[in-house]
This record gives C-alpha cells, structure tokens and sequence, in this order.
C-alpha cells in the first residue's frame, strides 16, 4: 500500500487507494499519483491550482478537477504535500515518483 492509499482511505467519500481513483477518472495509476503530487505542489503556488498542473502534467483539466474533488477539494491539497513530501524539499513530485517506482517494481 502507497502513502497515498493510507492516505485516501482517511478522506470520507475518497476512493479507498489510487487505483480505484485512477478507474473514477480513467487515468493510469502512476499518472493520478504524479496528478496528486502536482496538484498538492501547485496549490501552493500564486495562480489556479489545476490550471497549473495541467501545464506540468499535460493531463486534461477536467480529470484533475474530478481528482480534486475526489481527494476532498483543494483544502485537502495542502495536506497532501506535506505528508508525501518525503524529503521535505518543497516539492512532493520527486517522491511520489519513487513510490510509484517502488508500486510497479521499478528500482
């Protein structure tokens, strides 16, 4: 189980883990946790939250829109970053990254 899985099944009305997340929105799993990661990261920056992922993920609006909302809305999204910033470099994509490595048994 990911962070994000433990993560998930703590938001009501949240899918229990990412792979059901990734079926709600038709996206692979490894793309909806690097959606995730992005979303949490762009959240913090000046500007709007998914308009900013979309640029950095190249996924369409509408399926980070249905993500956010699935994950608990954009006040979720601060929480995000913090718990799946590992490192604690201020930029949870790098971590996320190495969990989906670790999920699809990538080294």
């Amino acid at each position: 189980m990911s962070i994000l899985d433990g993560i998930l099944k703590n938001i009501g009305g949240a899918p229990d883990d990412v792979v059901n997340l990734a079926k709600q929105v038709g996206l692979d799993p490894a793309m909806v946790e690097k959606a995730i990661a992005t979303l949490g990261h762009t959240h913090q920056l000046d500007g709007d939250t998914v308009e900013l992922a979309a640029e950095k993920t190249g996924l369409p609006k509408d399926a980070l829109s249905q993500i956010v909302a699935a994950i608990g809305g954009e006040g979720s999204l601060s929480n995000f970053a913090s718990m799946i910033d590992k490192d604690g470099d201020g930029n949870p994509i790098n971590d996320v990254m190495d969990i989906a490595k670790g999920l699809f048994g990538k080294s």
